[in-house]
């Protein structure tokens, strides 16, 4: 039965107005308003009780990084009983912590911030503003995640790292690493962004210890070691979405890495993403500028590659195999920019070596000069594909559109039990290019 006396002055005066001969009918209405009412508060009221700030913890920007640091393993061992989320506050000032942070099962870690490539940037410093980390170890990982683990929305800051002088580049453990004594399944990494890091992310796991269904998605750095995302022993199907590595994400509170930064990037020789030991892996809308390498397809692994773009490179995408069956790769839509390295012969856009199949679909290569680094002289690659060994492996390219390479044939092929496809694609000449290479009855 409707109390009168108890519901809202504007409720009564609805009443009121209304004609007795459907006071029934539209009691119902109010009853039924009213209930909406009451829900939209009780929603309002869990979504202001969804996240823990850090702060009821004293992680505070205030404070040293060994107290925050002691107190946000405090904040995760409670949000880890709880399956929580802990809220990284945004403020003026970042928090400094040091490494080691164990993020224990079940544990949410949300900051404010989307992605941010070019950086926040503080009204009268130089520095990031919002969910902030100010990351000075040099001896521990920043974070360790195990099972069930959720990083979303925060930007990881190295104060300390060089922007000019690639004689000081600091050799910073990872930033996010999987636990290596155990298995770690379940981890989501989204909206990130990665200041002056060394190496972003290390999901190198073991036989013993492996990791699983590991996203990484919408995450932006330029890791100085050149390695952004590595994964092996991942066996259940790994995801690298949408990320991005370039070296202008401080730009606007600290500036670009210089041209000798990126030199010494490069001459690391080693691949912004790298997988190995995984089941199919899926890789989607992936870029990279000025690391040695786009990717590297390890020879225990399989998947997808599409809609990516490797600029100013050595290599673009650097694909082996171990065995004929299950070591295969469908790559697509993407364009590779060769044109750093030692010297041009040994720019190779694509390499392929060891066993199982490859096909290109719609991969493009140009070359050119480019003032972000030092580029080889002749401003061209040396061909579009290398295939080396000495085991029988295929390839085919449809598709694909060649330019800017020195050699006279695009494809060089040093194994001579490969066989190679090559349909509908355009040679630097804008001539059509269809051939079979070592063709086998």
């Amino acid at each position: 039965m409707l109390d009168l006396e108890r519901l809202p002055v504007f409720t009564c005066l609805y009443i009121h107005s209304i004609n007795q001969n459907s006071l029934n009918e539209n009691l119902m209405t109010v009853n039924k308003l009213l209930y909406v009412f009451v829900l939209m508060c009780s929603n309002t009221f869990a979504q202001t009780k969804a996240f823990k700030s850090i702060r009821d913890f004293n992680v505070t920007p205030s404070n040293t990084a060994a107290v925050n640091k002691i107190n946000l393993q405090k904040a995760i061992d409670w949000a880890s009983r709880k399956g929580a989320a802990l809220f990284v506050e945004p403020g003026e000032e970042p928090y400094a912590v040091d490494g080691g942070i164990i993020l224990k099962p079940n544990v949410s870690l949300i900051g404010a911030n989307g992605p941010v490539p070019g950086g926040t940037s503080h009204p009268s410093k130089k520095q990031p503003v919002g969910s902030v980390f100010k990351i000075t170890d040099k001896t521990n990982s920043f974070i360790t995640v195990e099972s069930a683990t959720q990083i979303k929305g925060i930007q990881f800051w190295y104060p300390d790292q060089t922007l000019t002088d690639a004689k000081v580049i600091i050799p910073y453990p990872a930033t996010i690493q999987n636990a290596k004594n155990k298995l770690v399944e379940g981890v989501y990494l989204s909206c990130l962004t990665f200041y002056g890091e060394y190496l972003a992310m290390d999901f190198t796991a073991s036989l013993r210890h492996p990791v699983a269904l590991v996203i990484s998605e919408h995450c932006y750095g330029y890791p100085l070691s050149g390695e952004f995302i590595r994964i092996s022993h991942c066996y259940d199907i790994p995801r690298i979405l949408h990320c991005h590595v370039n070296p202008a994400l401080q730009r606007l509170f600290k500036g670009d890495y210089s041209p000798a930064v990126i030199d010494a990037v490069v001459a690391q020789k080693t691949y912004a993403y790298a997988i190995d030991y995984t089941d199919n892996a899926q890789l989607m809308d992936l870029f990279t500028f000025g690391t040695y390498g786009g990717i590297m397809l390890g020879g225990d692994t399989y998947g997808q590659l599409t809609n990516f773009n490797f600029d100013c490179v050595a290599t673009g995408i650097y694909k082996k195999g171990s065995q004929a069956v299950n070591r295969n790769w469908q790559i697509s839509q993407g364009s590779i920019i060769s044109n750093t390295g030692e010297k041009v012969n040994d720019l190779h856009p694509v390499i392929i070596e060891g066993e199982g199949h490859t096909s290109l679909s719609n991969v493009e290569i140009f070359s050119g000069p480019n003032l972000a680094l030092t580029t080889v002289p002749e401003h061209q690659s040396w061909d579009y594909l290398l295939v080396r060994g000495n085991k029988k492996l295929t390839v085919t390219l449809t598709g694909c559109r060649m330019v800017k390479y020195m050699a006279d044939n695009p494809i060089s092929v040093e194994n001579k039990a490969a066989v190679i496809q090559v349909i509908g694609c355009v040679d630097k000449n804008q001539a059509p290019l269809n051939c079979i290479i070592n063709e086998q009855p």
